[in-house]
């Protein structure tokens, strides 16, 4: 594992709603660190502040808080402080999660199936090199510069497909999608079966999944 070419007091702070997430990765930072110092913080509203009130130069943050998910806050605290680094550390896939969240800001995410050599490589990389990838997710890097609906599959569609499949997401039926908007049922049926095609998926409960991750964070 590479070591900070600086032995220098980096102020990081840690926020997920369980301790014992935020003690174990203490501990690893003091290991690749002993110098740092760090703040704590369970709340997903707390981090905007003490990310102001501390001068916090890397920021480790959980994707999902009881309180909402992080995303938002991901964009805010880059928009506020650029040079931040930010790394998302969270038990959400890697491949369905982790470009969305980069592309609000992140600079790193780092799966928290990780073994306990990769968070060290992790912390060391977000101090030395601004940024933290793993091979899945530099691979989807890779992937997304030749199909850029990579990061949101929902975005292939058009305005009336995606008016149906969030119709069809919420539990609606043929029957009434065509009712309510004033259309034939064989027309929703083949939109439909052009939605499932362009989202490679085969069924409702893919689509459900698919708005899940996509159209409600």
């Amino acid at each position: 594992m590479e070591e900070p070419t600086e032995n220098k007091e980096i102020v990081f702070l840690l926020a997920d709603d369980h301790s014992i997430v935020r003690q174990g990765m203490e501990i690893l930072i003091d290991e690749v660190l002993p110098e740092a110092v760090v703040y704590q913080t369970s709340s997903l509203q707390q981090i905007i502040g003490i990310v102001q009130e501390k001068g916090v130069e890397v920021a480790i943050i959980d994707a999902h808080f009881p309180d909402g998910n992080s995303l938002s806050t991901v964009s805010q605290l880059k928009n506020e402080h650029p040079d931040i680094k930010i790394l998302i550390f969270s038990g959400l896939e890697e491949e369905l999660h982790a470009l969305k969240f980069i592309k609000a800001g992140a600079n790193g995410y780092l799966s928290k199936l990780s073994e306990e050599e990769d968070v060290r490589q992790a912390i060391s990389d977000m101090v030395n090199k601004g940024e933290y990838f793993s091979e899945v997710v530099r691979k989807l890097l890779v992937e997304l510069v030749y199909n850029p609906n990579l990061v949101n599959p929902l975005s292939s569609l058009t305005a009336r497909e995606l008016q149906i499949a969030s119709m069809y997401a919420e539990g609606h039926g043929n029957l009434e999608i065509a009712n309510a908007l004033d259309i034939k049922q064989n027309t929703v049926s083949t939109i439909k079966k052009n939605i499932f095609n362009k989202l490679k998926i085969d069924n409702i409960v893919e689509l459900i999944e698919l708005f899940n991750i996509h159209h409600k964070l």
